[in-house]
């Protein structure tokens, strides 16, 4: 199927409206010498004449009487089948992938005001700690913790740069062997997130001298040490980020000041050819909203005394 060019229909449709090349212009924003360009490009390319050429009018030639009620239908077809297919991708289901210790702690407690404001859209949350494969997997956005950099993607910072502290249940600042000072720490368990060098680089930090940061036991999933902590099962290295609910609620406390940063944060992330889709930036729009009063972001500056 050959057909013209959708901008010299769109400005043959004009100018036979208006009856001006001037005023077909202004309306598409463009010179009256494009217009003119446009509209002689399409004569050549159909072999007829659409408009008779005064000395300050245009008039339409017989065959461009008859033509343009077939191009004003056509794009007005083309108009609402646009305006069907925007308004079905503004509703309907959106896949999200995260991380399940992301997912628990900090995206799903959040997800109900989403639905408040965007009734029509249904989002399905895909927890898995494995990057995606856009081409394979069925998913429109992830929120990724990394460094951000992720070539020919479209990435877009969520939450700052995590702190990592130690962080356990009130309870165990009582008791026969109160933590108090980071040397206690030689008479409480240590709590793991898989990575054991966190607590080796925590302690070295803190110039604390006779804990074995080998020692306690270990967990692969983040939410679940900070279970373990509000359990009162020991001390856990926690993430600003995943804690800072737990943290504003009094369940956990952070009885030192010394901190680490974790070098990494929170984007997400998504193929540039997704970023504008209407569902994907109400869904941006109202992570970043949430991330902007995310307590997480200032948990640095808590501490027991607060």
């Amino acid at each position: 199927m050959r057909l013209p060019p959708l901008n010299a229909l769109r400005a043959f449709e004009a100018a036979a409206r208006c009856l001006s090349f001037s005023k077909a212009a202004d309306e598409l924003s463009v010179t009256p010498a494009a217009i003119s360009h446009q509209i002689k490009g399409l004569e050549e390319w159909l072999g007829v004449a659409l408009f008779k050429r005064l000395n300050r009018a245009v008039m339409l030639t017989d065959e461009g009487q008859t033509y343009v009620i077939g191009v004003r239908e056509g794009l007005s077809t083309i108009n609402m089948a646009t305006e069907k297919l925007g308004k079905q991708d503004a509703v309907g289901a959106l896949t999200v992938g995260t991380l399940p210790s992301f997912a628990v702690r900090w995206l799903l407690p959040r997800l109900s005001r989403f639905r408040e404001q965007y009734p029509d859209i249904d989002v399905r949350l895909d927890a898995f700690d494995r990057l995606t494969d856009f081409a394979k997997d069925n998913v429109d956005l992830v929120i990724r913790y990394g460094g951000g950099i992720y070539p020919d993607l479209f990435v877009e910072r969520l939450l700052t740069e995590e702190s990592l502290f130690p962080m356990c249940s009130p309870s165990l600042l009582e008791g026969e062997r109160p933590l108090l000072t980071p040397d206690d720490l030689r008479h409480h368990t240590l709590l793991h997130d898989d990575l054991r060098v966190d607590w080796s680089t925590w302690l070295a930090a803190a110039s604390v001298k006779g804990v074995d940061p080998t020692k306690g036991p270990s967990f692969n999933d983040s939410s679940m040490v900070l279970m373990a902590a509000i359990a009162g099962q020991g001390v856990a290295l926690g993430r600003s980020t995943l804690a800072a609910d737990e943290l504003s609620a009094g369940r956990l406390i952070k009885p030192f000041e010394m901190e680490l940063k974790a070098g990494n944060a929170y984007f997400i992330v998504c193929p540039k050819e997704y970023a504008e889709r209407p569902r994907i930036v109400a869904f941006r729009n109202w992570l970043l909203e949430e991330a902007a009063s995310d307590p997480g972001r200032f948990m640095s500056s808590i501490n027991e005394e607060d």
